[in-house]
């Protein structure tokens, strides 16, 4: 059977049951949005680890270039091999291993010309038929 309850539990209730519904409320949304900031500040530190390594790296190789650049014959060969530069009575020819990168500049050419070639051809139809309507108008002057 069950057990009246009386007015004073009832008022504890009605009165204590909002306040600890918003109480584990706001527990629960806090716990969630702290969760999602951790995760997040846990990605964001192993991406921030892996630039860190890349620079670490990147500083070890401009380090070694630095040494490198101290030397003037590794300078002049290098001004030699990238610039072009020449010592008197030498030529250089430039080879380029990148076949790939002449292909695409000739392609780039090719549909230059094939648009300025459409546009040309559009003008000229254009003119074309410009020509024969003003001869047309000319022709029913006439009559």
């Amino acid at each position: 059977m069950a057990k009246k309850m009386s007015k004073k539990a009832k008022r504890r209730l009605i009165i204590l049951g909002p306040i600890a519904f918003f109480v584990i409320c706001y527990s629960v949304v806090t716990l969630v949005t702290t969760t999602i900031n951790l995760y997040n500040l846990h990605k964001e530190e192993k991406e921030l680890n892996e630039k860190l390594t890349n620079l670490k790296a990147n500083a070890k190789s401009l380090k070694t270039e630095i040494n490198k650049l101290q030397d003037k014959e590794y300078i002049a060969r290098y001004a030699r091999e990238n610039y072009l530069y020449t010592k008197n009575g030498e030529y250089v020819i430039k080879l380029d291993d990148d076949g790939k990168k002449i292909k695409a500049i000739k392609a780039n050419y090719n549909e230059d010309y094939l648009i300025y070639g459409c546009f040309i051809v559009i003008i000229l139809i254009f003119l074309f038929i410009i020509r024969r309507h003003f001869k047309s108008k000319k022709k029913k002057k006439r009559k």
